[in-house]
C-alpha cells in the first residue's frame, strides 16, 4: 500500500481549521495596532509635564494619527484590491511600527515647539501607515470565514482594541513609571517590525496554503468565502468601471451609507478611551497613573468580553435561522443602549461607581462593535478593499473629531461633564441610524460597464 497516498487522502478528508490559526495572527497584529495608538494616551500625562502642552494643543497632537488614517482609507482599500493583503499588510506594520519607534526620540529635538512638530508629523506618518489594518482584516476574514462564522470572528479581532488595553496599558504605564516615556515607543516599535516578518511567513490566501484541506477549502467557499483573494487581478468589469465610479456606487447605497454613520459614532467611543479616558482618570479622578493604567483596563476586559460575546450571539441567531439583518442589528441596537450609561459617570462621586459605570458602557460597546462584520456581509466581491476602506474612513472622522472636541469642551469648562454626554450621545446616534437608515443587510451588487 502506497502510505503517502493514504495520508493525503485522510488530509483530503479531514477538515482542517487553518482558519482558526489566522484569526488568531490578525487578532495579535490588531492587539498591536490599537496598542501603537493607545500609546501617547499612556504617555501624555508625562510629555504634558515635560514640554508643556496645553489640553487643546494635547488634542490636536491627539488627533494628527486619525487626519492621515482617514485620507488613507481609500488609498489603502485601492491597493489591497490590486496588490493583496499580504504584501499591503507587511508593510503597513513594518512603517507604523518603524514611526512609533522613532517618537522615542522626540525629546532630542531641542525646543518644546520643535518636540510638538515632531510628534505631531509621526503621529501623522503613523495614522497613514495603519489605514490599511482593518481593510485588511475584514477583506482577509472574508477570505477565511464562511458567512455563518464571519460575525465571530470579526467581533474577535475586533475586540483586539479592549484586549490592547487590557495587556498594553497597565504594561505601558509601569514602563513610563520605571523608565520614562520614551521606553513605551522602544519596547512597542521594535516588536511591530519583528511582527511584520511573522505575518510575511505565515499569511496566504486559503486556495494557496499548504495546510489547509480539500474539506475545508470547501466549506469556506460553500459558505460565502472569497477563497481566492481576487489576488493581483480585478474581475471583468472593474477595471472599465473605474475607481470612482465605485465609490459613487458605494455611497450612493443607503444600507452602506447608514453603516458608515453608525461606524462614525460607535468610534467617537473607541476615541474616548484611546485617547481621553486614561487623562480623565488623572485629571478628573486624581489618580496617579498606574493606578489609571490598572483602572482602565477592567472597562477593557468588559469590552472584550463583550465583543466576543456580540459575535458569538450574532452567529448563533444565524444558525437558529433567523436573517441577516436581525442576527446584526440585535447584538448592535442593544449593545449602543447599554453605552449610553457613560453619561452616569457626571452624576456619581465614588470612584468605583465610575469604573462599573465604565465597564458597562463599554461591554455594551463590545457587543455592539459589529461593524466590520456587516462589511464582510455587504460589500461588493469586486470591491472588498475598497468598501472597508469608505467604511474604515468614515468611522476613523471620529478619530479628528472627537480628541479636539474633548480637548475644547474640557478647556472651556474645566471639567469632562460636556465629554461624556458627547460620547453619550453617539451611542444614541448609532442606534437611529441601525433602526431607521439601514434596512435589509445584504451584500451589495456592484452595476459594471
Amino acid at each position: 500500500m502506497d502510505m503517502s497516498r493514504t495520508a493525503s487522502s485522510a488530509n483530503v478528508a479531514k477538515r482542517t481549521k487553518v482558519r482558526y490559526a489566522i484569526l488568531l495572527l490578525i487578532f495579535v497584529i490588531t492587539t498591536f495596532n490599537y496598542a501603537d495608538r493607545a500609546t501617547l494616551s499612556v504617555t501624555g500625562s508625562a510629555m504634558r509635564a515635560e514640554f508643556g502642552f496645553d489640553a487643546i494643543r494635547m488634542g490636536y497632537i491627539f488627533s494628527a494619527f486619525s487626519w492621515a488614517y482617514v485620507l488613507s482609507q481609500l488609498p489603502a482599500g485601492w491597493l489591497l484590491d490590486r496588490f493583496g493583503a499580504r504584501r499591503v499588510y507587511a508593510a503597513s506594520i513594518f512603517f507604523w511600527s518603524l514611526f512609533t519607534l522613532l517618537q522615542s526620540s522626540i525629546g532630542s529635538l531641542g525646543s518644546a515647539a520643535a518636540a510638538v512638530t515632531g510628534l505631531f508629523v509621526l503621529r501623522f506618518a503613523m495614522g497613514a501607515a495603519e489605514s490599511p489594518a482593518f481593510p485588511a482584516n475584514a477583506k482577509v476574514v472574508a477570505s477565511w470565514f464562511p458567512t455563518k462564522e464571519r460575525g465571530t470572528a470579526s467581533a474577535i479581532f475586533n475586540s483586539a482594541q479592549y484586549f490592547a488595553a487590557v495587556v498594553f496599558t497597565p504594561l505601558m504605564a509601569w514602563l513610563t513609571h520605571a523608565f520614562g516615556w520614551h521606553m513605551v515607543y522602544v519596547v512597542m516599535g521594535v516588536a511591530g517590525l519583528l511582527l511584520a516578518l511573522t505575518w510575511l511567513k505565515v499569511m496566504k490566501h486559503p486556495a494557496d496554503h499548504p495546510g489547509v484541506s480539500a474539506a475545508e477549502l470547501e466549506y469556506i467557499e460553500q459558505g460565502g468565502g472569497v477563497v481566492n483573494g481576487q489576488q493581483n487581478a480585478a474581475p471583468a468589469g472593474v477595471e472599465k468601471t473605474g475607481g470612482w465610479s465605485l465609490v459613487r456606487q458605494l455611497l450612493s447605497n443607503r444600507m452602506l451609507v447608514g453603516v458608515y454613520l453608525a461606524q462614525y459614532c460607535i468610534n467617537v467611543l473607541t476615541y474616548f478611551f484611546l485617547t481621553w479616558f486614561p487623562i480623565y482618570l488623572v485629571q478628573a479622578r486624581h489618580m496617579t497613573i498606574l493606578q489609571a493604567g490598572l483602572v482602565a483596563s477592567l472597562p477593557a476586559i468588559c469590552g472584550f468580553s463583550g465583543g466576543v460575546l456580540g459575535g458569538i450571539l450574532s452567529d448563533s441567531l444565524i444558525r437558529r435561522g433567523h436573517s441577516l439583518t436581525v442576527a446584526r442589528k440585535v447584538p448592535i441596537v442593544g449593545g449602543m443602549l447599554l453605552s449610553v450609561s457613560i453619561i452616569g459617570c457626571n452624576y456619581v462621586s465614588t470612584d468605583w461607581i465610575v469604573v462599573a459605570l465604565m465597564s458597562l458602557a463599554f461591554f455594551g460597546k463590545g457587543i455592539g462593535a459589529l461593524g466590520w462584520a456587516v462589511v464582510a456581509d455587504t460589500s461588493p466581491r469586486e470591491a472588498l478593499g475598497l468598501s472597508g476602506g469608505i467604511f474604515n474612513m468614515f468611522g476613523n472622522v471620529a478619530g479628528i473629531v472627537t480628541p479636539i472636541v474633548i480637548g475644547y469642551l474640557v478647556a472651556q469648562s474645566g471639567s469632562f461633564n460636556g465629554a461624556l454626554v458627547f460620547v453619550g450621545a453617539n451611542a444614541l446616534l448609532t442606534v437611529f441610524s441601525y433602526l431607521v437608515i439601514v434596512k435589509d443587510i445584504k451584500r451589495v451588487e456592484l452595476r459594471l460597464r
